[in-house]
């Protein structure tokens, strides 16, 4: 009673879970244009997108998808030949046991007229299946804490999937072990099936037990007789029909053997009553806690493959695009290759902002999406993550369930700098992405963040960006001792002023007339700073609209680092804002 209970109240956490976890693909939403959409008319767009595919000639697309992406893991074996043995026998060894095993009274039963689970090949089955699991997860731990992958994260969640799965199948063979050798189990057997004999027969049966199918008895021990065996074997013949020897369970019998000296007093104590709860709760406990745990991207991660393979970020409905990237947050399995192959992941290593790698934004970006308060200092944290980004697509083209990760970041940064959060990143060469989205941003939402963070410099050096009045009583003798991270960025003090970097700036050439639009023009800025004028050079538009193309550096006759001087006098300022402004 207690255990069906427990199944059904299991289950029902399990739906409430599932319930709760897919409506937040219609309720969440990362971008500010996506909140304006309506709940009723996301899932109303879905239906009508997935009806729309199924009927046309997309399903092909789905079915190629399903076997080779979803069920052949095609995506995985291209990163890694261990990481796809991984999750081959994790998902397949898992997914059998559940039909065949733990779903027998529903699959096996339907499927085979004769199944029954001490039967071959059933028996074999299961523990070949339990195996795979076994291996996977071995795969998965050296993986995890053996291999030193760089910059890969284990977090907690890792960490529950690993252990719910182990103590399942752990449990499992050592309950399949202990019921080998329980005696109890043996005459609770006999009791139910057996005709009742004389004390001779039952000896007889039970010595055949003892020898060939691994119960230990508390009274008779080997070596028995040929005739006493031959006449268990008579006895056990309707016995056969159910049970197979329990050799062909190779790591259940082998468990047996391990236990077989002590095996009386284990079964005395319980220990196979013990483990069959300890089994089954772990069974109800993973099944309960699987919508709300890593494990969930079992369900999510297929959806992200057939999603992203059908749609189009071009034509699709805005409304489906906002379902699919909160869908995308839960098809995530924390594999790592994303933070691997990125461009920025190196940064992490001086800045220690976890939001920096691919892999660990995702956690991130779910609470932001669910509308929960997150402190302005963690704001900043995830901000500078998001935008610490080359924009290099490395990332979405090596993720093993297909999410559209650069889609992710640029969405949730555009949300972030809508929602006030000026970013000095918003003005360096970083936001180039940016740019070039601008038609889908629009006018007005491009132009604020960017008008906010100009703000934030200005005020934090008392100027503004707009005047470029020469004010010798800012002079700062210091600035150009300051100037010496990037590779010889001091060479300005060569500079002669022969105009040949502005004549070969690009941005220059987009004005009529650019010093009224730019303020100090780049040989300008290099006599500037050997004047030590602060306040002119942070004024200067020019500094903040430098592409980086290195066009200047490049056609300069005196070999002035120009392109590097502008990055190190970027980076001053920021680093002066984000110490003095940005404070929590």
């Amino acid at each position: 009673m207690f255990f069906t209970v427990s199944l059904y109240f299991a289950l029902a956490i399990f739906a409430i879970g599932m319930v709760f976890k897919v409506s937040t693909w219609f309720r969440y939403s990362l971008s500010s244009a996506a909140a304006d959409i309506p709940t009723n008319k996301r899932v109303l767009a879905g239906v009508k997108g997935i009806l729309l595919t199924v009927f046309s000639a997309k399903i092909l697309t789905l079915l190629k998808v399903l076997v080779l992406e979803v069920l052949l893991q095609t995506r995985t074996l291209k990163e890694s030949q261990l990481r796809w043995w991984m999750h081959m026998l994790i998902y397949s060894g898992f997914m059998l046991l559940l039909l065949m095993h733990a779903l027998n009274k529903i699959v096996s039963v339907s499927l085979f007229s004769d199944y029954y689970p001490t039967l071959n090949p059933f028996m074999f089955l299961r523990d070949l299946f339990g195996l795979m699991v076994m291996v996977g997860l071995a795969f998965t731990l050296y993986r995890r804490f053996f291999m030193k992958i760089p910059r890969l994260k284990t977090n907690p969640l890792d960490h529950y999937a690993i252990i719910i799965l182990a103590v399942i199948m752990v449990s499992g063979f050592l309950l399949e072990g202990t019921k080998i050798t329980s005696y109890t189990r043996y005459q609770e057997m006999v009791e139910t099936y057996a005709d009742a004999g004389n004390e001779e027969e039952m000896k007889a049966l039970e010595s055949l037990w003892v020898k060939e199918y691994g119960v230990v008895s508390p009274e008779l021990k080997g070596p028995f007789k040929d005739d006493v065996l031959e006449k268990g074997r008579k006895l056990n013949e309707s016995c056969i029909a159910c049970h197979s020897r329990p050799q062909w369970a190779f790591l259940g019998y082998g468990v047996a053997k391990t236990i077989a000296p002590t095996a009386v007093g284990l079964d005395k104590a319980g220990l196979p009553r013990f483990l069959w709860i300890i089994h089954f709760l772990a069974c109800f406990i993973g099944l309960a806690y699987l919508p709300f745990s890593k494990m969930f991207h079992i369900i999510a991660s297929p959806v992200s493959l057939l999603t992203n393979a059908v749609m189009d970020p071009e034509t699709s409905d805005p409304a489906n695009i906002a379902t699919r990237q909160i869908m995308e947050l839960d098809a995530c399995t924390h594999c790592g290759t994303c933070t691997l192959r990125c461009s920025v992941s190196v940064v992490f290593e001086e800045i220690p902002n976890v939001n920096i790698l691919p892999s660990e934004k995702i956690a991130a970006l779910k609470t932001l999406a669910s509308g929960k308060n997150i402190s302005q200092q963690d704001i900043r944290m995830i901000q500078e993550g998001l935008y610490l980004c080359t924009n290099c697509l490395r990332c979405t083209g090596v993720c093993p369930v297909g999410i559209n990760l650069q889609e992710l970041w640029f969405s949730a940064r555009e949300a972030l700098l809508q929602k006030s959060c000026p970013e000095p990143l918003i003005l360096s060469p970083l936001s180039l992405y940016r740019g070039l989205m601008q038609p889908s941003i629009g006018p007005e939402q491009y132009q604020n963040p960017i008008q906010s963070a100009k703000k934030l410099i200005s005020d934090e050096y008392k100027i503004d960006i707009q005047d470029n009045t020469i004010n010798t009583t800012h002079r700062d003798d210091t600035l150009k001792h300051k100037l010496h991270l990037s590779a010889q960025s001091t060479t300005f003090k060569f500079c002669y002023n022969c105009k040949t970097c502005t004549a070969a700036c690009p941005v220059m050439h987009n004005f009529d007339n650019p010093q009224a639009a730019l303020g100090l023009v780049p040989h300008q800025i290099m006599h500037a700073l050997s004047w030590g004028l602060t306040d002119l050079v942070m004024s200067s538009r020019m500094l903040w609209a430098c592409l980086g193309c290195y066009q200047c550096q490049d056609q300069c006759p005196q070999g002035v680092h120009i392109t590097d001087v502008f990055y190190e006098l970027k980076n001053i300022a920021i680093k002066q804002v984000k110490n003095n402004v940005l404070k929590p």
